[in-house]
């Protein structure tokens, strides 16, 4: 956990590395099982994992979900991932509503039920959850997740003020939290900033080396309803960042 929250690809690196012999030495360990996934999920958002790492993050999170285990911290973990990087939304949320129901006072689980739900277009579904999350968990180390799914839930619902805001919020929470910086750079597009986008863009190459429309797309595309995804693209490609 230690290296998971150094917030870097190295320490997702490493905590895999750790979770992998986790789970050699006890194969039934799921929560060491659903943490693979979330290691995953974050590289994604920087265009730094293979397909293959793709791959075994969902193979474990449905062995999680499988294995019918009634841990609600690997269960949202694996929930999110099928939902996310397996493209299995419906899987996913069912997951994560067990793992909610298994423990209403799981902050975490709740704000991933409001991620998935932003994800596919559903935004008054979304807030719920990410607010009540919230309410559980205002001083949560993690609560920059927060304020980035209420980000993309009004996004969703083209409620780009609003959207900024919490975009906005969750960077000062977190700096350079790549969900929520993306999203202000599209957000500056549909708000009519394209100059105070185009300084963001100039940032991103010092945060994130290399990225490109197309490593972003391919985040959208596993994640985003089709209508989100044009909007989101659009919003990066007005801003300046590369093809």
């Amino acid at each position: 956990m230690a290296e998971f929250h150094n917030l870097t690809l190295e320490g997702y690196r490493a905590c895999v590395a750790l979770l992998r012999r986790a789970l050699e030495i006890d194969p039934s360990y799921m929560p060491a099982a659903g943490l693979i996934g979330w290691c995953r999920l974050r590289p994604r958002n920087m265009g730094a994992v293979t397909q293959e790492e793709i791959g075994e993050a969902v193979r474990l999170a449905q062995r999680v979900i499988a294995s019918g285990k009634d841990d609600p911290d690997a269960l949202w973990m694996a929930g999110f991932t099928v939902g996310g990087l397996g493209r299995e939304p419906a899987m996913g949320l069912s997951a994560i509503e067990r793992a909610v129901a298994l423990n209403p006072n799981s902050a975490l689980g709740w704000s991933v039920a409001g991620w998935l739900q932003a994800f596919i277009n559903r935004p008054e579904l979304a807030i719920e959850p990410l607010e009540r999350a919230m309410r559980l968990s205002p001083l949560d180390p993690l609560g920059y997740l927060f304020t980035a799914g209420l980000a993309y839930a009004h996004f969703a619902a083209r409620r780009y003020d609003k959207a900024m805001e919490w975009a906005d919020r969750s960077l000062g929470e977190q700096t350079g939290f790549p969900p929520a910086l993306y999203l202000k750079v599209a957000l500056c597009d549909h708000l009519g900033r394209l100059e105070e986008g185009q300084q963001w863009v100039r940032r991103i190459p010092e945060l994130y080396p290399g990225l490109t429309v197309a490593t972003l797309a391919a985040f959208a595309d596993a994640f985003m309803s089709d209508d989100l995804r044009a909007d989101y693209g659009e919003g990066l490609r007005k801003a300046g960042l590369p093809e």
